[in-house]
């Protein structure tokens, strides 16, 4: 089993996914309480439109991606304020919208190939010093966020109508925590896959809140949770050639299997 370390690009990978895997978590959390699942799910088409896109332009897909996500972003943010647009089916059509240019565009440039596939699925080689430096910038930007608007975020996840009288400016934190996610999935992608991400970002918080512990406590398990699925399915996608971004979600939906059964059983 120690040979996996011999190997730079599984370093990278492992590295790589153990910072996503704290991250994801972190945002999910605030996803899950406001019930925004969807959110992640719609931004991961979005970020395969940009992939798209950047594969057809030669041009860095990541890059694409970033903006893509963050133009979609601003776009969901004016329809659902001023337009007041129900959050359910904007993020519906915006999903059924990116994903259809994306297949449009892939169908009429012929470009469907082991590159786009790995951006669909995830891609272990995929993963470059470049990603992770990336995703550690990426990580500062959230842990700070977040410390610092800490508790308007509860406030704003547990009741937005209070949360709003109380003096947090809802608005603007709804939009930064969607831009956080949409970053998040733009430069996660290559190891879970843009189909897969969004269950990442949900599953491991849906698991630790089965827990009903507070919500420092249910933090730490949704992150221990991610990580112990992320390197699982790592390891397992190494040994047996399977796609690493289904083999972490399989980990992450059988944790939450066990901890179901778990309850059952204690009852």
């Amino acid at each position: 089993m120690l040979e996996i370390f011999q190997y730079d690009f599984m370093i990278r990978a492992l590295i790589g996914g153990t910072i996503l895997s704290i991250l994801a978590p972190i945002i999910g959390i605030f996803v899950v309480l406001k019930r925004y699942a969807m959110v992640s799910d719609t931004l991961a088409h979005v970020s395969l439109l940009g992939v798209s896109i950047g594969i057809i332009l030669n041009i860095s897909p990541t890059v694409l991606t970033i903006i893509v996500v963050l133009i979609v972003t601003w776009l969901i943010e004016i329809l659902r304020y001023k337009y007041k647009i129900y959050s359910d089916s904007l993020l519906a059509m915006i999903l059924s919208i990116s994903l259809a240019l994306s297949i449009i565009l892939v169908s009429l440039s012929n470009s469907f190939n082991s590159s786009l596939l790995s951006y669909l699925f995830g891609s272990i080689l995929a993963i470059t010093n470049y990603d992770i430096y990336m995703l550690i910038v990426l990580g500062i930007f959230i842990i700070g966020f977040i410390y610092i608007y800490l508790q308007d975020f509860i406030y704003l996840s547990l009741d937005e109508n209070v949360a709003k009288v109380s003096g947090v400016k809802t608005e603007i934190l709804n939009s930064l925590l969607i831009i956080t996610v949409g970053l998040l999935v733009a430069l996660s992608i290559h190891i879970i896959g843009s189909l897969l991400i969004g269950s990442m970002i949900v599953i491991p918080v849906i698991s630790a809140l089965q827990f009903k512990l507070g919500f420092v406590q249910t933090l730490f398990s949704a992150i221990t949770i991610s990580v112990i699925a992320t390197l699982s399915g790592l390891f397992l996608s190494f040994f047996y050639a399977i796609p690493s971004g289904a083999s972490i979600v399989a980990f992450s939906i059988l944790i939450f299997i066990l901890i179901l059964a778990f309850k059952s059983i204690k009852k």
